[in-house]
């Protein structure tokens, strides 16, 4: 949190520096040379599974834009049904994906192992044949995908600590943005170059395309993904490198991974922090579901079907540069400051989709604005690693639970606020953009009471240590005086 954080220069020099100071003079040379390992092997894997999870994910609304709505005669809510059942298998699967990445021996192998098998489904729906087998897919697609957001974050904060950690977080989390950006440039490619070669419409060769990406990515991570530190060690990493990678997470008090038992929910229920994260991130999925369907809007508005996969792409390119440097900007400066800058953004768009009647570049402004909220996420998961990190299993269990929450929401909320038709349906959602400002807030307010909450605990904890040994001091003095006493008494 704030108190560790770095201390910036007072020149915007000395800001941009630290930017940019991934890797501190003042760390031993050793330690220098073990991030540089990790950087290249977790966030090389990280960043390329992301952005892969997210071309897969995100193909479904591009394909549904780009043909296959025609194809299929979907004039209903079918857009929603699709992702309904991606986000039910995404849900189910979150704890149980986590704990196990929790566990040593299983978190070098099962991201890889998941993504090899989610690529085989991706694959498979450019061959369907009916809507049936797209919600079939869709649902082994989400149960996949599930471990990787969540448990990439944990994967960082059981390496990572401090201010490298928000920089890390924040530099993965561009690959959200990229894929959902790349995918709508690979789905115009494909409907202007590939439609009717091999006697298909484009929409079916994005998939094939975005499988033909995933695979090596998965052979690429049995090599070079390290797991935690108490994984198998990989063949680039020395005996030292994780002595020394041990050595960091004693002094940074990040407690290593204990026994999975039933006390992990019991104590983990006791305490707040599994009850506001949750709330946080509910709140953050509510509030940011419409800001993906700009594409909707382009559609509705008569845009060309190449305009509707590459306009909404500037909303992507400004939430990777908010991803990155609203994150490292939460390492100089407290998170609490960049959280409510990049919530303030949001306020202004949702009311300006509240309101609706504005002039078009207002519009497209709003839209686009919807983007800095990129900061938002990788600064919650990097806070959460940083509070909990006195308990592993704890941390694995609150980010599977923000998740299966958070997206659990995903499920029924977009079917009553965000339906693609009907007179509340895309893009007006005369009742769906109220919600969503309501949940900006509260999402604001969430993050700023676990802040709160957590800086009085560590003011009650150094209290209480400075107490303990002002007591241990005046007992040795004690001791010390009755000591000398006795030695006084005989002379």
């Amino acid at each position: 949190m704030s108190e560790a954080k770095l201390r910036p220069r007072d020149s915007a020099l000395g800001v941009i520096k630290e930017v940019f100071n991934w890797y501190p003079s003042n760390y031993p040379s050793e330690e220098r040379r073990l991030l540089f390992k990790l950087d290249l092997s977790i966030l090389v894997f990280a960043c390329l599974c992301f952005f892969v999870k997210y071309l897969d994910q995100t193909n479904i609304s591009n394909a549904y834009v780009s043909g296959l709505k025609e194809e299929f005669a979907l004039y209903g809510n079918e857009l929603n049904y699709f992702n309904v059942c991606y986000f039910t298998a995404y849900v189910v699967f979150q704890v149980p994906g986590l704990l196990l990445m929790s566990r040593p021996k299983l978190a070098r192998w099962l991201l890889p192992g998941l993504e090899i098998l989610w690529g085989i489904c991706t694959f498979a729906q450019s061959r369907v044949t009916s809507v049936n087998q797209i919600y079939a897919l869709r649902f082994l697609v989400g149960m996949l995908e599930a471990p990787v957001f969540a448990g990439t974050h944990f994967i960082l904060g059981s390496w990572y600590s401090g201010p490298e950690l928000f920089k890390r977080a924040g530099t993965w989390f561009i690959c959200n943005a990229l894929g959902t950006m790349v995918s709508g440039y690979l789905q115009a490619a494909a409907y202007t170059n590939l439609s009717g070669v091999g006697g298909m419409p484009g929409w079916r060769w994005l998939f094939i395309i975005d499988g033909i990406f995933t695979i090596p990515v998965a052979l690429i991570g049995f090599f070079i993904f390290p797991g935690i530190p108490d994984s198998p060690r990989p063949f680039y990493l020395t005996e030292s490198d994780i002595a020394l990678a041990k050595e960091r997470l004693r002094r940074a008090k990040i407690r290593r991974p204990g026994k999975l038992n039933a006390d992990v929910f019991k104590r983990s229920l006791k305490r707040w922090h599994i009850w506001v994260f949750i709330f946080c991130y509910a709140c953050m999925i509510i509030s940011s579901y419409p800001m993906g369907y700009m594409n909707l809007w382009l559609k509705a508005e008569g845009y060309s079907v190449t305009q509707i996969n590459q306009l909404p792409t500037v909303t992507y390119a400004i939430n990777i540069v908010a991803s990155w440097l609203g994150s490292t900007l939460a390492a100089i400066y407290p998170e609490w400051v960049i959280f409510s800058i990049g919530s303030v953004c949001c306020f202004f768009s949702a009311i300006c989709m509240i309101v609706w009647f504005i002039p078009t570049g207002l519009k497209f402004v709003a839209w686009y604005l919807f983007g800095v909220s990129g900061c938002l996420s990788p600064i919650l998961y990097s806070t959460v690693n940083t509070i909990v990190k006195d308990d592993s299993e704890e941390r694995a269990l609150i980010m599977g639970s923000m998740m299966t929450f958070g997206y659990s929401f995903n499920i029924w909320v977009p079917l009553l606020l965000f339906p693609t038709a009907g007179p509340n349906g895309a893009p007006r959602w005369k009742k769906g953009w109220p919600v969503a400002f309501v949940f900006y807030f509260l999402l604001w307010a969430g993050f700023m009471t676990a802040v709160i909450i957590h800086r009085r605990e560590k003011r009650k904890e150094a209290a209480l240590a400075a107490q303990e040994s002002t007591d241990e001091d005046v007992e040795t003095i004690i001791v010390d005086q009755d000591a000398n006493a006795k030695a006084g008494s005989k002379d």
